[in-house]
């Protein structure tokens, strides 16, 4: 699970992955801190007999509490991998135990107890989230004796025991539901990048068969020519200029396929559109009751424009496409920061800027806006 610079950034410019990443992480970090400030703040009656005694307490909790994270970001970062187990972090966190382990004895009153838990707690949660089985008993077992060398109490090592296992837990289940969180999102990449593909495959198909037919009459008859010039036929020149003939309506079709003029039906385009984004993980909603029927093929025209955007260019979870007081719009929540959007048309690209040309010619405005993470293109009928 790659670390990254996951403290960089505004939370507003992070996408839900990285904000699950950084939720994870920091409370992770701040419950471990706490437990141990917890343990602290429950021995400080021990400062009125013995201030130098709990001040190396204090100071030995908070030690172990840095090195204890250190270790845990090393198991973070290495999740879900199994190993190897990074030695610098782990051997410094082992190390510091048996050291605090054989210091506490020493402390007075109830210091001893407080101070096996701190070293527990900390085993627990530096070292709970790898996943080497030998690692993980390991840690169990210096769990119960960090909690009861010290104090030689039961209770408190049964205790002491108990928490670290639950630390433990909480550590492993954190890092599994954010690997899980991860692989989906990778997930939906793929999916998106599937249906973009597919859409590709669609117009290629498209384009063999409003194209494919002509190239085949034009190669025949341009055989054909070739036979009949080759004998001195004078019908050659009459062959030649319908493949002329030919090739410009094969390249006005060309032209028009591009450029999306070959007439388009609404209710297929928001199908296919429906199915494309759910096939990519994203949710889609559609509500266009009462739009005119003669602005069906440039709504559709939009709808096509707007949904490749969003699959190419977003991190949306949601597509809506509706339509009210003579504006079509299609929003999705997830622009991307710095000119990103749904698509990269909103910092002037030709995708939209063609469509909304198309439309302009039919009296239509076509408005592309973006407010946080939700980007919004409208057709405005006249």
């Amino acid at each position: 699970m790659a670390a990254g610079r996951w403290w960089r950034g505004s939370w507003a410019e992070r996408g839900q992955v990285e904000r699950v990443d950084l939720y994870t992480r920091q409370s992770l970090y701040v419950i471990a801190a706490l437990m141990n400030g917890v343990l602290v703040l429950g021995a400080l009656p021990a400062i009125d007999g013995h201030p130098t005694a709990y001040a190396a307490f204090v100071a030995g909790a908070v030690v172990l509490s840095v090195a204890g994270g250190w270790a845990m970001r090393d198991a973070i970062r290495l999740y879900p991998q199994v190993g190897p187990v990074p030695v610098r972090s782990t051997a410094v966190l082992v190390g510091l135990a048996v050291v605090a382990v054989a210091a506490a004895s020493a402390l007075p009153t109830d210091l001893p107890q407080a101070a096996g838990l701190v070293v527990a707690f900390s085993l627990a949660w530096g070292l709970g989230g790898y996943r080497d089985q030998r690692v993980a008993w390991a840690t169990i077992v210096a769990v119960g004796l960090a909690a009861w060398l010290p104090g030689d109490d039961l209770p408190t090592a049964t205790y002491g025991l108990l928490a670290g296992g639950f630390f433990m837990l909480t550590v492993r289940l954190s890092l599994w539901l954010l690997d899980i969180v991860v692989e989906l999102d990778r997930g939906r990449d793929a999916e998106a990048a599937l249906a973009v593909a597919e859409e590709r495959l669609r117009f290629s198909r498209d384009v063999h068969d409003v194209l494919g037919r002509r190239l085949a009459t034009i190669a025949v008859q341009a055989e054909l020519a070739a036979t009949l010039a080759g004998r001195g036929d004078d019908r050659a020149a009459d062959r030649m200029l319908e493949v002329r003939s030919l090739a410009h309506d094969g390249l006005k079709e060309a032209r028009e396929l591009a450029r999306g003029y070959r007439a388009v039906d609404l209710a297929q385009e928001l199908d296919g559109a429906v199915s494309l984004l759910r096939s990519a993980g994203i949710d889609a909603t559609v509500a266009v009751d009462g739009l005119p029927e003669d602005w069906h093929e440039p709504a559709a025209w939009v709808v096509r424009e707007a949904v490749t955007n969003v699959l190419r260019h977003s991190r949306a979870t949601c597509v809506e496409v509706s339509y009210a007081d003579r504006v079509l719009a299609v929003r999705n929540d997830g622009a991307l920061p710095a000119g990103g959007s749904g698509g990269p048309e909103s910092g002037g690209g030709t995708g939209l800027a063609g469509v909304r040309a198309r439309l302009a010619a039919l009296g239509a405005g076509l408005e592309a806006t973006r407010d946080g993470h939700l980007f919004t293109v409208r057709m405005v009928l006249p």
